[in-house]
């Protein structure tokens, strides 16, 4: 017995100093090589933090694009989507109030032309981005409520438009809030 327990002491010794103190502080010492220094790239707006750009928030007004919607109101604290099945009566009544809403903020837009990322929960409910096309749609909109050249609003949208990683991994996408950051800076 004694011939196993001296062993059995000096490597749990080593791991909890392996695991609970080394790896821990490489994972800290990686972190401070990624953007924010391992706290988050925050987006800034006239030197004032205005949010996290890899957490989603809520933009209700005209003048702003509108990211995907989410189930759980943006609280990071308790991320989550819904639990209802794609036939769900609940559910499709609340696709569809999210494409009337939609389709009154934007008129002329015909409902086939929505696309699902603006009107369908995202699994985590924060999600930060949208694809070109759900930027591209709201591009009228505001434009006509910035009094700016739909032009003008879609070079913007072009200009924020990050490409695949590695030009092969994932889809087309725009951040949402780095977006309306731009915009607000270009009026």
């Amino acid at each position: 017995m004694k011939k196993y327990f001296g062993p059995a002491v000096r490597l749990t010794l080593v791991m909890i100093v392996l695991l609970a103190l080394c790896y821990p502080l490489l994972i800290a010492g990686i972190g401070k090589l990624a953007p924010g220094n391992g706290k988050g790239e925050t987006v800034t707006l006239d030197g004032k933090v205005v949010g996290y750009a890899l957490v989603g928030q809520k933009f209700t007004d005209d003048k702003f694009f509108w990211g995907r919607p989410s189930a759980v109101d943006y609280n990071a604290a308790g991320s989550g989507g819904s639990n209802k099945g794609a036939t769900n009566p609940d559910y499709l009544k609340l696709v569809q109030d999210r494409i009337d809403t939609f389709m009154v903020h934007n008129p002329g837009i015909q409902k086939s032309d929505i696309p699902a990322e603006l009107v369908t929960a995202s699994g985590s409910g924060l999600d930060p981005d949208i694809s070109p096309a759900g930027a591209l749609i709201q591009v009228k909109r505001i434009a006509a409520v910035r009094h700016l050249p739909e032009s003008e609003v879609a070079k913007l949208v072009e200009q924020h438009i990050q490409k695949p990683f590695l030009g092969l991994f994932g889809p087309e996408k725009v951040n949402v809030l780095k977006l309306n950051v731009a915009l607000e800076q270009a009026k």
